[in-house]
């Protein structure tokens, strides 16, 4: 191949590999599995309300010593009803899939629990016609297609033991093979008789002393059940529910054969110490050496995760996430709130800025600014960038344990906002035009994809991550963080690409886009199917427009072309992961395939209402639209100007528009995504622009002196539209 050829061939080569090497990226791991051991018997022993908090070797010395003998791991019990109340949970758990059993919004505390069984005689049972009408009309609309009773259909045999018992063993027409009201004190023979034995050990509710009180009393009965307990037996212990309208993480513990001294995880949540409520049902069928039917049951069997260490320390670590948990919500409510209303009160204060910017030169010119306050919002735009990125660093410093936590986190964020401030705007970069602009994008992404090098854990449950209560993400990059992640890297990448030669700007972009879709993409990393499609559509709109001019129909072509085929690599590969790893684009590929895809396509559209209309983000990305259109759009805004000088940045923020619109939606969370964007690059962007205008008027030629003393004008040299920044800008 002859140089000329090598040269115009060459970045469409790199397009190419970097593009092959994302779909790579994202090959599935290999699963879990099922559990290694088979056993005869599995008993499932539960109690509402049951959290680690309420476990010690003084008041529940059954419950610790059974959970130093099995794997043990944080229960997430999300339900068809949120809260999940006990009912919820009882039925979730025989359902094997998210089903509801109380009625209506719950406000402080659960209603009474009470299930109505019919006992013609003794052995068997059947719930009573009431309860059996209210169960099919609660879930017969539910768009997760749950069967109340499955996992009792599964089984020849089932014995259930107290009320909440009655609703998970009982089969879909409401009988129930053997029913007692209360655990007999030897019931060796009871649990023997089935293969699967459920058991209802109370519930845990109230004040301290009222749980210590009823903890105690539910250690009591789990003792006669481990004393009965038939050889060759699989014990489940399950905090099967919330008793309140606070989700909780609840007592996980699997003991039997290949659970000794270890961690429970899953496929479903990808993360060792995690379990869901509906994991249950999978991992009683796959003990038994039954298999599980996927479109049934949702969830996977848990299986033991890496080793734990110590048990007092173990169990400290999940008590210690679930007073996390349960402070994320009201400290990320406050925070994106004070957010949104300080970055909108800047964006009004920054429009005189850029109305009195541009000095042409005449008699009559605008009163300029005042410096003290160009300077002042300057730092201000810097450090309003900075203001996510900061508050997922601040997960470094346990905040949550702290007595005023809200106080201590903000205070955390505030004091790596100023750091990371003052290294930008005092540094020779961040005097530049694209100084600031590129040097937080690439922070930001860089602090986001470290997080997922190291397994996600400054996200798990941050006020700027995702929630293990909320049954929907466990494991890599949070709708806020592919946000921020997918800005920085695409702006990146545009600032990056404008100092290379023209042709070779879509090779930067390319390579540098192939890699953060690798990070956002792949099931060992970011483990987001939805982030990694939206992410190579804006790496292909960001690639066709980083060399200057219009956005042409070839351009559009082979853009659209590229994205179809990256996407449809993501697709057959996320399709082809074991159930519980799949993404949002495998899930729906499947659920299509089975004729069940308003499985995934109504909640999906129901937690995009709710989350649009109740987020601050979505306020903000109104904002921003606002801001863009009828301010830096205008003749006097500056962007224009800003793209025409910088065309690879303009591809950049382009990028960034298309991937983080459509990330949002296709993950259920509404414009969260694209707001996290808009609060880390917007603020620079208006940066950017009013540098632009400062200078768009200088004619001043340079000059030079003869040997007679006279002034002549020397032509100053045509800027080099490579560079990263022009000569009359460089202030």
């Amino acid at each position: 191949m002859s140089g000329r050829l090598w040269t115009r061939w060459a970045p469409y080569l790199v397009v190419v590999l970097a593009a092959a090497a994302s779909v790579i990226g994202v090959v599935p791991r290999p699963a879990n599995g099922a559990p290694a051991h088979s056993v005869d018997y599995v008993v499932v022993a539960g109690a509402a309300g049951l959290r680690w908090d309420d476990v010690n070797p003084t008041d529940t010395p059954t419950m610790w010593g059974l959970a130093g003998s099995g794997a043990i791991g944080a229960l997430s019990v999300r339900s068809a009803h949120r809260p999940t109340c006990p009912g919820d949970g009882w039925l979730t758990l025989g359902a094997g899939n998210y089903a509801a059993y109380t009625r209506g919004h719950t406000e402080g505390a659960c209603p009474p629990f009470a299930v109505g069984v019919d006992q013609p005689g003794p052995g068997g049972a059947f719930l009573s016609t009431r309860e059996k009408e209210k169960i099919t009309t609660l879930n017969q609309d539910m768009p997760w297609n749950a069967q109340p009773g499955a996992l009792a259909e599964s089984m020849r045999c089932t014995t259930s033991v107290g009320p909440g018992a009655a609703l998970a063993g009982a089969r879909t027409f409401g009988r129930i093979d053997r029913y007692r009201d209360g655990l007999p004190d030897d019931p060796k023979e009871l649990l023997a008789g089935c293969v699967l034995s459920v058991v209802d050990l109370g519930t845990v509710a109230g004040d301290p002393a009222a749980r210590r009180a009823a903890a105690r009393a539910a250690d009591e009965r789990l003792a006669r059940v481990v004393a009965a307990r038939p050889p060759r037996s699989l014990l489940m212990l399950a905090g099967v529910g919330d008793t309140g309208s606070e989700p909780r993480l609840h007592v996980a513990v699997v003991d039997g054969p290949g659970y000794a001294g270890r961690t429970l995880t899953s496929d479903s949540t990808g993360r060792s110490g995690y379990v869901q409520l509906t994991d249950v049902a999978p991992t009683v069928l796959s003990a038994l050496g039954r298999s599980v039917p996927t479109s049934l049951f949702p969830g996977a069997p848990m299986v033991s995760g890496g080793g734990r260490g110590s048990l007092e320390g173990a169990v400290q670590r999940l008590v210690d996430a679930d007073r996390k948990v349960r402070l994320q919500q009201p400290v990320a409510g406050r925070f994106f709130t004070v957010l949104t209303v300080c970055q909108l009160l800047l964006f009004v204060a920054v429009l005189p800025l850029l109305r009195r910017a541009r000095r042409p030169a005449g008699p009559v010119t605008p009163v300029p600014n005042p410096p003290w306050f160009e300077r002042g919002v300057e730092i201000l735009l810097v450090a309003a960038s900075l203001a996510v990125p900061a508050a997922l660093l601040a997960g470094v410093v346990p905040w949550w344990r702290a007595p005023v936590p809200g106080l201590v986190f903000a205070a955390v964020t505030a004091a790596v906002i100023v750091a990371a401030t003052a290294v930008i705007t005092l540094t020779g970069g961040g005097r530049r035009v694209l100084g600031p602009l590129g040097g937080v994008a690439a922070l930001g992404a860089v602090v986001v994809a470290v997080d997922a090098l190291t397994g996600s854990r400054l996200q798990l449950n941050s006020v700027v991550g995702y929630s293990s209560v909320s049954g929907t993400q466990y494991a890599g990059l949070a709708p806020v963080g592919i946000g921020v992640f997918a800005a920085g890297a695409l702006v990146a990448a545009g600032c990056l690409a404008q100092h290379v030669h023209r042709q070779w700007r879509p090779v930067m972009v390319a390579v540098l886009g192939g890699v953060a879709v690798l990070v956002a993409g792949s099931p060992y990393l970011g483990a987001d199917a939805a982030g990694a499609v939206a992410l190579t559509a804006g790496v292909c709109v960001a690639g066709a427009m980083s060399t200057g001019g219009w956005l042409t129909f070839p351009r559009v072509a082979w853009a659209v072309l590229a994205g179809i085929a990256v996407t449809t690599g993501f697709a057959l590969l996320d399709v082809h992961r074991p159930v519980g790893q799949r993404g949002s684009v495998g899930r729906f590929l499947g659920h299509l395939g089975d004729g069940t895809g308003r499985v995934v396509m109504r909640p999906i559209g129901s937690d995009n209402a709710v989350v649009a209309i109740t987020s601050p983000l979505t306020l903000l990305v109104i904002g921003a639209g606002a801001l863009l259109f009828f301010a830096l759009l205008r003749p006097w805004g500056g962007l224009k100007r800003l793209f025409g000088l910088y065309p690879a940045v303009r591809a950049g923020l382009a990028g960034t528009v298309v991937a983080t619109l459509v990330a949002g939606p296709m993950q259920g969370v509404g414009f969260n995504t694209a707001g996290a964007a808009a609060a880390t690059v917007l603020p620079l962007t208006v940066l950017a622009a009013l540098r632009v205008l400062r200078h768009a008027d200088d004619r001043t030629p340079a000059v030079t002196v003869d040997p007679t003393g006279s002034a002549v004008p020397v032509p100053s040299p045509a800027p080099d539209p490579t560079a990263g920044t022009q000569p009359a800008l460089s202030s």
